[in-house]
């Protein structure tokens, strides 16, 4: 029997991006499994998310670490789990060098705005202050930049007259339950392709 494809997340807060990938799992939508959850953060709601799921989590503080050793612990957890592709569903904290180049072009992130504008921990806030018409979130390759990497996908939201942070961050967080586990899929399907700075998504085969 072949070992199916391993997901690995790594998360620090609620967890909604998580659980939806999980529930796309378990309905059938994404062909994978979601093998590990990776939190920086003890009192994390996600890591409740992940046992509901019976999803093994590493709970790994980054407090009172260097980055690279923080990274090390994090990197020895996900190898031991054989994982095909790393997603970071909300992970708050900066990856050097380290982490990144060990996987590199199979570790992704969401962020909650059209990259490359807003990029940073305010993508929301930022694009409300701006007054941008449109926003949304961005699925990108990791690099050792912040929000920097090759966009795999984006999805628009318009902005309403009367937005607040709140009201966007929704409607931005219901394109990302969506996006997120269609990334994921492509990945199970390879039918991702890098060249440079561009993403390519290849045709489904037959």
């Amino acid at each position: 029997m072949t070992k199916g494809f391993r997901v690995a997340c790594m998360a620090s807060g609620s967890g909604t991006d998580f659980q939806s990938i999980v529930d796309a799992v378990e309905r059938g939508d994404v062909d994978a499994q979601v093998a590990l959850l990776v939190c920086n953060l003890p009192d994390a709601r996600v890591i409740e998310r992940a046992k509901k799921h019976h999803i093994p989590v590493a709970v790994i503080d980054h407090r009172g670490k260097s980055r690279e050793d923080f990274e090390r612990e994090m990197i020895h957890a996900i190898d031991e789990e054989e994982v095909d592709l790393v997603v970071m569903v909300g992970f708050m904290r900066m990856l050097t060098g380290v982490f990144v180049s060990h996987y590199r072009n199979r570790l992704i992130n969401i962020h909650p705005a059209l990259l490359p504008s807003f990029p940073g921990t305010q993508g929301i806030k930022d694009a409300l202050d701006y007054g941008v018409k449109v926003t949304g979130c961005t699925i990108h390759f990791v690099d050792e930049e912040m929000d920097h990497g090759p966009i795999i996908m984006q999805r628009a939201v318009n902005v309403k007259d009367g937005d607040s942070p709140d009201d966007l961050k929704n409607r931005v967080l219901q394109q990302e339950h969506q996006a997120l586990p269609e990334v994921i899929q492509l990945f199970t399907r390879d039918r991702v392709r890098l060249e440079g700075r561009h993403v390519h998504i290849l045709p489904e085969k037959k």
